[in-house]
């Protein structure tokens, strides 16, 4: 595909007006659809802001890659913008932003578009070529720059392809793998590519890189580069294939670090002190080894792994036993027969049945992918079954907590005690070895664990049960405020968590008034956007109060989520100010003793709360503290210039 059909003259913008990261994203959003490459303004921009959510695509050194692919976008562009005065465009490095390069990709793009927008990605990597886009003063300029450039890097590769072929001495030098990869595969993965190559050049040592983009793997590393390589780099934001590279140095970074800190990961990997990668079954001499981060991030992804695998049990299961009560409720049961709600009648009956029996997985899924987060495959089996002997025991969600690290690291034991067996017993020990030891030592642990993991179970059963006051509106308060803390992240999840754990022992009794105000605190950071929006519309661009409109539907739905672009854009002003609404809003529903019995839904389960009319009240109340409060804290876009 010529250059000139994705960069074309109609969709440039040679004078930016925008001088804040909404407004640039907006006039160039609008330029693309004047000049006919996309249907429809909101989908396209919808996915442009959903990708720097995830992290700023203002690159440093005055350049920015905003881009999408989605149903909107009729034909692949790339819209050249360039603002003389430089944007707040959140770079990495903190400093305006001078070039804009808008990606539009249309669903289902071919290789051919992808390679394009690949090639004008690592352009980008030279200063003297971006330095001269910084000077043209026309459209034509523009896109000549990008033809000669092209031109040029394809002499470059070709010739370095050839040099490659005859070169006989490539043995004595350093030999640097990397792999790049990012979510949407389109420009970050390119730009780290050949940042890595570039930088390699210089310092003499020889790299060969796989790119994992939407085009696919390209450039595969074959069991010979690996043999001979050095180091490895991987340099991703996805998840891509480790285990080929057992027993190599490896430097494990997010792709920003292969664009920008290109040396310094050549020479980590090239060091003799970067870790050592072990892959499935072999030991790590390294917390990076086999998983980056620290052990309490290791330890918090085998929690979310088991606890995202148990919700939907929880959500299901709970969501049909609340139906259940309303079905004997609607129906009509005796005075004498309140005992039986949820299963007097029939109908009642088989709801409340397929409900419990989702239910009934809910500490076994829990404990079993833990423990398979830890010890793979083998821990499954173990994991349920402590999950399961934790329910029977009494030891309820904290005993099955419990349980799935003891049988993943009781995986991990047994694969170290039986690492020196003959090689001639390794088929075996995955379907007889492990499943069988691995259930017995985890089960007579569980026993044990059982037994205190029971008493505090019960103990806190009854705090909950007996709660109200000033105790369950302090429970409320600190939950509910943790839901806001962080909008989806660690803190969020383990406020939600505790709150699904109460259901199963609150159901009988009409629902547990800390999951209700858990959802309330969740609801209330979108509806607070909602409510500044509308009240501060000086503050916000048309773009914001367009967003204010559908978190309005997010925040109903319980999709605390709908916040993170504004909480992400100014979180010094909107994260405290959602805290205090969510706290207020939790602390007025546990001091009201307002009960849910589901697990999730927002106002669509409205009728499974016990005073309804009521809850809806204090959500709106801390709704609108929240947004009286963001509002005023927020900076006018007049303030944010000066």
């Amino acid at each position: 595909m010529n250059i000139k059909d994705l960069m074309i003259k109609e969709a440039m913008i040679m004078d930016l007006q925008a001088t804040d990261k909404t407004g640039a994203i907006d006039e160039m959003v609008q330029k693309m659809y004047e000049a006919g490459r996309i249907s429809d303004i909101e989908t396209y921009k919808k996915g442009i802001l959903a990708r720097e959510a995830q992290t700023s695509t203002g690159l440093g050194d005055g350049i920015a890659m905003p881009h999408a692919k989605n149903a909107a976008v009729k034909e692949a562009t790339v819209l050249f913008a360039k603002s003389k005065k430089g944007v707040d465009y959140e770079a990495l490095d903190g400093q305006p932003t001078y070039l804009f390069f808008m990606i539009a990709a249309p669903e289902g793009a071919n290789d051919t578009h992808l390679q394009a927008l690949a090639a004008l990605s690592r352009l980008l990597v030279d200063p003297d070529f971006v330095e001269k886009l910084k000077k043209a003063n026309s459209p034509e300029a523009v896109q000549d720059l990008f033809q000669v450039a092209q031109a040029q890097k394809n002499a470059e590769e070709k010739a370095e392809q050839e040099k490659q072929v005859e070169k006989t001495t490539a043995d004595a030098k350093k030999f640097v793998i990397a792999v790049t990869a990012c979510p949407t595969g389109i420009a970050h993965t390119y730009m780290a590519e050949d940042s890595l190559k570039k930088k390699a050049k210089e310092m003499g040592v020889e790299i060969k890189v796989e790119t994992n983009g939407s085009e696919g793997i390209k450039n595969r590393l074959t069991a010979e580069d690996i043999a001979r390589a050095d180091g490895v780099i991987v340099a991703a934001d996805k998840k891509v294939a480790m285990d080929r590279f057992d027993g190599k140095a490896l430097v494990n970074r997010p792709v920003s670090d292969g664009i920008r800190k290109p040396e310094e990961l050549i020479n980590l990997a090239l060091s003799g002190t970067a870790p050592v990668y072990h892959g499935e079954g072999k030991e790590n001499s390294s917390d990076e080894g086999n998983a980056s981060g620290t052990i309490g991030q290791r330890i918090y992804k085998d929690l979310m792994n088991g606890v995202s695998h148990m919700l939907p049990f929880v959500i299901g299961g709970g969501i049909a036993i609340a139906l259940s009560f309303m079905v004997d409720q609607f129906i009509g049961v005796p005075q004498d027969q309140l005992a039986n709600l949820g299963n007097y009648n029939q109908v009642a009956s088989w709801f409340n049945q397929i409900g419990q029996a989702a239910f009934g997985f809910m500490l076994p899924v829990l404990a079993g992918f833990i423990a398979s987060s830890i010890g793979d495959r083998p821990g499954l089996i173990a994991g349920f079954a402590a999950g399961a002997l934790a329910n029977v025991g009494g030891a309820g969600f904290l005993g099955a907590l419990i349980g799935g690290f003891l049988a993943g690291y009781v995986i991990v034991f047994l694969r170290k005690l039986f690492k020196k067996l003959p090689q001639s017993l390794d088929g075996i020990k995955t379907i007889l070895f492990y499943p069988v030891f691995g259930l017995l030592i985890t089960g007579f642990l569980m026993l044990l664990v059982n037994v205190p993991m029971k008493a505090i179970n019960d103990a806190l059963n009854g705090f909950l049960t007996s709660m109200s006051g000033s105790n369950a509106a302090l429970l409320g308060a600190l939950l509910a405020g943790m839901m806001a803390a962080d909008l989806g992240g660690p803190i969020n999840k383990a406020a939600y968590v505790f709150g699904t754990a109460t259901l199963a022992t609150t159901v009988a009794t009409g629902g547990s008034v800390v999951m209700a105000s858990v959802m309330a605190g969740g609801m209330v950071p979108p509806l607070a956007i909602f409510v500044a929006t509308r009240l501060f519309k000086n503050k916000f661009s048309k773009t914001d109060r367009d967003a204010g409109l559908t978190n309005i539907v997010m925040g109903l739905s319980f999709v605390t989520e709908g916040s993170i672009p504004f909480a992400a854009a100014d979180p010094i002003r909107a994260i405290p100010s959602f805290i205090i609404g969510s706290a207020l809003t939790g602390g007025l529903v546990g001091a009201f003793g307002i009960k849910l019995l589901a697990p999730h839904g927002g106002i669509f389960v409205v009728f499974l709360l016990s005073h309804p009319i009521m809850y809806l009240v204090f959500i709106a109340i801390g709704a609108i503290v929240s947004g009286v409060i963001y509002g005023l804290l927020r900076k006018s876009p007049a303030e944010k210039i000066a």
